[in-house]
This record gives structure tokens, sequence and C-alpha cells, in this order.
């Protein structure tokens, strides 16, 4: 009879901890490129700009890609279908263009989990240069939010992050 005292006390844990844990999953990063705004918008203003810069692209030079829409308007939509586990399955849609400060999406992740973010790429000028901040923000369903607590997820995606931004400002200062 202890087991089962012990088992339900693990599963309310399990259900209660969640309870207190933010739901929400944000995230940005930012960095200076010496090129004006216009040159740097030029690289993120479409899907297809994008994935010269994409780091999962490089994770799988082989992912299956299919583009509906006009790409650079609203309503582009970018499906990609990956054997890799890090890249998985899902669509980008642009959903908001603000030229030249913001390009506002749309992701939906099919695989290796479904999950929801409204992702974007904002853009500032500082001086002659311009300051590019690529961000998201999405929710951790209830009672999944418990995995903040042993995962750190800004971690995984800074690297993500990192590798794009820095692949960007090569191609927008070269």
């Amino acid at each position: 009879m202890t087991i089962v005292y012990v088992i339900l006390v693990i599963v309310a844990l399990l259900l209660i901890i969640p309870l207190f844990i933010s739901k929400d999953l944000n995230y940005e990063k930012s960095i200076s490129i010496d090129s004006p705004i216009d040159l740097v918008w030029e690289n993120v203003k479409s899907l297809g700009a994008m994935d010269k810069w994409s780091p999962w692209n490089e994770k799988d030079p082989e992912m299956k890609r299919t583009l509906t829409g006009v790409d650079g308007e609203v309503g582009a939509k970018q499906s990609w279908v990956s054997q890799k586990k890090d890249v998985g399955e899902g669509s980008q849609t642009i959903v908001g263009i603000d030229k030249p400060t913001k390009l506002s999406t749309k992701l939906e992740f099919i695989k290796p989990f479904k999950s929801e973010a409204d992702a974007y790429v904002k853009l500032k000028e500082e001086g002659p240069g311009t300051v590019a901040t690529w961000g998201f923000e999405s929710e951790m369903k209830y009672p999944m939010n418990i995995m903040k607590l042993f995962m750190n997820f800004e971690k995984n995606i800074d690297n993500d992050f990192g590798a794009g931004l820095s692949k960007l400002k090569s191609i927008c200062e070269s």
C-alpha cells in the first residue's frame, strides 16, 4: 500500500507543480550588423531570404520545402519535412510586414512535437549600421510546462539563433 501512496504523491506533484510555473516561452537574440537597414531588410524580408541564413538548412540540406503564396507577402507559407529530429516538420507563414523594421511569422511545428510560436525579425537603425533581433513568443501547455524546470531551452535555442544571426551578419557585410 505504501507504493500506491508514493505513486499518488508523485503524480500529484507532477500535476500541482506546473500550476506555479509560467507557460510562457519567449526568446530573442540580437546582433549588430555593419550595414544599412535597407540592405539588412533585403535579407530578412521573405521566407526565401531567411533560408539563406537559417541554421536549420545547414543541419539538413536534404530537407524538403514547399512554398505556397507569393513569398515576401502576407500569407506566404513555407512548409518543411526533414528526417533529422532537430529539424523536424512544420511550416512558417508570413503574418505581418512592417518594411523595413519587422517581419512577423507564425511557426507551426508538427514533429518532433506539436507546438506553435509567433516569430519575428526586428531591425533597428543604429548609427550607420543595423541591430537585427530574431525572436519568438510561445506557450508550453500545462502540464508540459514542468519541463522548464529540467531543460535549458535558452541554451539550446541560443546556439541556433546565434549561428543564424552570425550568418545573416556575414551575408549583409560581404
